[in-house]
């Protein structure tokens, strides 16, 4: 479903992601770990296009988006979240998420002024299509609530249906669950279920090692910008060079 190639990001003297081939299958939970600073969230800001890359390639369904924007990757298909909430904190959770259904409207500013029946008509699919992802993400009793009164597990579950309301094929989650305890964590971990169940390809970075292991068919191991292992969560447990740059780490991890 998403391949790259060789994919490099340089800033300056400082490589975060280098030369990495990589794979997520459609249908499948698929985990990135690795220390701190190894080049994960970098490898996610390549694939949605908030960076260019500096070398290598990204196909997505065969097509070669290394070069598109972060509103064109979105329309193809392709949602995140990010480590740290970025929402509208004095507008309402269904404000917030009727946003992500606005890349699928054609309305603009006369149909605004005017009050065109096709403007009336996309708002009305907005709000449908932001309580529909209310409902799967358990929030739909939250949709009047500002967004600043909000706790942090229920702000990163309002990112998550925002970004599910932009009707996406697959959905890049960075640390979904941190910050959360573990009985949030556990639902959380239920949801990302739902939403493969639903169609919806996942792929995540985590440091939560029993989450990742539970629910992760494929894991890539990142250190230093490098891809040391990739495979089963079982292959992963016992690869060597994992144990000594991450999962034994101490400190580092």
């Amino acid at each position: 479903m998403l391949r790259t190639i060789g994919l490099t990001k340089k800033f300056g003297g400082l490589t975060a992601v280098d030369n990495v081939d990589f794979t997520i299958e459609k249908g499948m939970i698929t985990a990135i770990i690795g220390p701190n600073g190894a080049g994960k969230s970098t490898f996610f800001n390549l694939i949605s296009g908030l960076h260019p890359p500096s070398g290598g390639k990204i196909f997505f369904n065969n097509r070669d988006i290394t070069s598109l924007k972060p509103y064109q990757t979105a329309r193809l298909g392709i949602a995140r979240t990010f480590q740290t909430t970025h929402l509208f904190e004095q507008a309402t959770v269904l404000e917030n998420v009727m946003i992500g259904h606005r890349l699928r409207t054609k309305s603009g500013i006369w149909d605004a002024v005017f009050k065109t029946k096709r403007l009336k008509r996309e708002e009305k699919a907005a709000r449908e299509k932001a309580y529909e992802a209310l409902e799967f993400t358990g929030l739909v009793g939250t949709a009047d609530r500002l967004v600043s009164d909000l706790s942090q597990e229920e702000k990163k579950r309002t990112a998550i249906a925002l970004a599910l309301a932009t009707e996406p094929q697959i959905i890049f989650l960075d640390e979904p669950a941190a910050g959360i305890n573990p009985e949030e964590t556990e639902k959380l971990g239920q949801l990302m279920k739902q939403m493969v169940s639903k169609g919806i390809t996942v792929c995540l970075i985590e440091h939560k090692m029993q989450l990742v292991m539970s629910l992760a068919d494929r894991i890539m191991v990142l250190n230093h910008g490098k891809k040391i292992a990739e495979g089963t969560p079982d292959e992963i447990k016992n690869d060597d060079a994992v144990i000594r740059a991450y999962l034994g780490g101490g400190k580092s991890a």
